[in-house]
C-alpha cells in the first residue's frame, strides 16, 4: 500500500529531532552512511560566505530544522538571522542550543570544522550566532506567507537546506513554496539552496519520510520563472547510491541565486 507524502503534520507527530542532529551532524562527515555530505555543504556554504561578497541587516534560514550548520559561515555578514521550522520539537531544539542548556546538542565539532578553513575562533562563532539569531519562528512554506501571521522585512538573503523537497508534495506545491520564499526576499537579494536530486526517501532511526524527486533542470526552470540569476551550482553525487539504506538520494545540490532587482 503506497504511504502518502510526509508532510508538515507527520513531522510534528514523528520527527525525532535529536535523532536526527545525533545521526546526521555529530561530525563533519555527517552520517557514515552518506559519505561526506555534510562536508560537501559545509565547505560549499564556507565558500560562499567567507569572502564577504553577500552581506547586509538580515537573514533568513527557511527549515532549519533542528540544525544551525547552515548560518555558520554567514553570521558574521549579517546582523538579524531569522531561523524557523515548521516542527515545534525542532524549535525547540534551535531554542536550547541559543541559550546554551546544559542537555543542549554538541555543535562544536561541525564549528571546529568550519573554523579551521576559514581561520577564525570557534568560541567567537558561536558567540556570534547566539547574539544574531534574533528569532526562531514557526514557518510553513505552503502559505503564501509563510510566516503567518507575523510579516517580516524583505531579508537581504534567504538560506534554505533540505526544506522544500521534504515538504513538497508534488511539483505544483513546490512551484508554489519557491515563490512564496521569494517575496520573504527583497529585490537583488541572495538565496541560497542546499537540497537533493532524484530522492523519494530517508530515515531518521526506523521512521521513513518521503522527499520530492526534483532534477537539476526542474529547479533551474523554476527559479528562472521567478526571476532568479543562478551564480553558482555545485553537485555532489552520492558515491553509492545503491548502498544508501538511509536515502536513496542521486546527488546533493548547492546554489546560489540573485533574485531581479526589478520591483
Amino acid at each position: 500500500m503506497e504511504v502518502s507524502f510526509t508532510e508538515g503534520e507527520f513531522y510534528q507527530e514523528h520527527f525525532d529531532s535529536r535523532a536526527y542532529i545525533d545521526n546526521f551532524y555529530s561530525r563533519p562527515e555527517g552520517h557514515s552512511g552518506e559519505k561526506r555530505l555534510l562536508t560537501f555543504v559545509l565547505d560549499c556554504l564556507s565558500k560562499t560566505f567567507s569572502a564577504g561578497r553577500y552581506k547586509g541587516q538580515t537573514l533568513i534560514d527557511v527549515g532549519s530544522g533542528p540544525t544551525i550548520h547552515s548560518v555558520l559561515s554567514a553570521c558574521e555578514h549579517f546582523q538579524e538571522i531569522v531561523l524557523s521550522d515548521f516542527a515545534d520539537a525542532n524549535r525547540q531544539e534551535l531554542e536550547k542550543w541559543l541559550r546554551n542548556e546544559e542537555a543542549c546538542f554538541n555543535w562544536k565539532p561541525v564549528i571546529q570544522y568550519v573554523c579551521n578553513k576559514e581561520k577564525k575562533s570557534p568560541s567567537e562563532v558561536e558567540a556570534k550566532v547566539r547574539q544574531r539569531v534574533k528569532q526562531v519562528l514557526k514557518c510553513d512554506v505552503r502559505l503564501e506567507n509563510p510566516f503567518h501571521p507575523q510579516t517580516l522585512k524583505p531579508a537581504d538573503c534567504m538560506i534554505t537546506c533540505l526544506c522544500l523537497e521534504a515538504a513538497c508534495k508534488d511539483m505544483l506545491a513546490y512551484k508554489k513554496a519557491l515563490a512564496n520564499l521569494s517575496t520573504l526576499l527583497r529585490p537583488a537579494g541572495v538565496l541560497v539552496m542546499v537540497g537533493v536530486l532524484e530522492e523519494s526517501f530517508y530515515c531518521v532511526n526506523q521512521t521513513r519520510f518521503s522527499c520530492l524527486q526534483l532534477s537539476q533542470e526542474s529547479i533551474e526552470a523554476e527559479l528562472h520563472n521567478l526571476g532568479f540569476t543562478i551564480q553558482e551550482l555545485n553537485i555532489f553525487p552520492s558515491p553509492e547510491p545503491e548502498n544508501n539504506v538511509i536515502s536513496d538520494h542521486k546527488a546533493v545540490f548547492h546554489l546560489v541565486a540573485l533574485k531581479s532587482d526589478k520591483i
